[in-house]
């Protein structure tokens, strides 16, 4: 059995080699090359932008692959979306495209485009956007520096953005989210429906799904006196802390997962509830 995997190229695939090596799966791209290698004799991979991995997985020609939710609709493909895995090119948050319109303009709405010019990458996800508005207008595909178009080659324009930096420094402004989109991971149904790709499939989501869920975890380990042990437990943003009696005295262990973002907040508040060697340790996977 041979799993054929398509690999996002370009702004995706750094970050996606990063996470299946987190994941265990070693992936070694060569220069000029678009068949990287991979540890698992199981696996071929192939190299694909993300604009097109959905229909080339709905064809048959890759048995599995990864790409954005947008990529998916607007090819109108045809395949299982095994999983959602939230991550982008700069971050592990979700990504949007907008509309988006001069600062300044008329145009402060969808209906307000009645009749008007659209430039964009997603003509179909623009024009299902129009639509479902009551809106036509003239959607044209835009070979990229989209957001230099407005206003003199379009009243406005779609385009995907994580941080809006770029929109901001274009003097553009957004109207509305036209989709929010994260990453996928899709198979061909035929692929899916034999059961060993699909318990290929399966594995290597789970362990891509435990290098993302980790992201926002730590571990905090800690010791405490016996006698502190409920109002430190009640201190600490988990369901079920592991508590462990020490060799020696009245005190035990306490281990938690908890959110990274509430430990500025929680470890003050534990070492003032008399918590002592207090330890916080990195989280690379998690699988519940």
């Amino acid at each position: 059995m041979e799993l054929k995997l398509g690999i996002p190229k370009g702004s995706l695939q750094e970050s996606t080699v990063n996470i299946f090596k987190q994941a265990g799966y070693n992936i070694q791209v060569a220069s000029r090359n678009y068949y990287p290698t991979i540890d698992d004799k199981e696996i071929s991979c192939m190299l694909i932008r993300a604009q097109e991995m959905a229909r080339y997985v709905e064809g048959g020609q890759l048995d599995c692959g990864l790409t954005g939710l947008d990529w998916i609709r607007e090819n109108r493909a045809d395949v299982v979306e095994v999983c959602e895995l939230v991550y982008a090119k700069a971050s592990f948050r979700p990504v949007k495209w907008v509309l988006a319109a001069k600062e300044g303009s008329s145009i402060c709405c969808a209906k307000d485009l009645q009749g008007k010019t659209v430039a964009t990458e997603v003509v179909n996800l623009t024009t299902d956007y129009l639509a479902s508005h009551g809106v036509t207008a003239n959607v044209e595909y835009s070979w990229g520096a989209t957001e230099v178009k407005v206003p003199d080659l379009a009243d406005a324009i779609v385009e995907i953005t994580e941080t809006g930096s770029s929109l901001r420094a274009n003097n553009l402004q957004i109207i509305d989210t036209v989709l929010e989109t994260t990453t996928r991971f899709i198979a061909n149904k035929a692929a899916y429906n034999d059961p060993a790709k699909r318990k290929k499939i399966d594995d290597i989501v789970m362990m891509l799904q435990s290098v993302i869920n980790a992201v926002p975890k730590a571990c905090l380990m800690l010791n405490a006196p016996e006698d502190h042990v409920q109002r430190i437990l009640s201190l600490l943003p988990c369901e079920n802390p592991t508590v462990s009696h020490l060799a020696k005295g009245e005190w035990v262990d306490i281990t938690a997962v908890i959110d990274k973002n509430t430990l500025r907040d929680v470890l003050p508040k534990l070492k003032a509830e008399g918590a002592r060697s207090i330890v916080e340790l990195p989280i690379s996977k998690i699988i519940d």
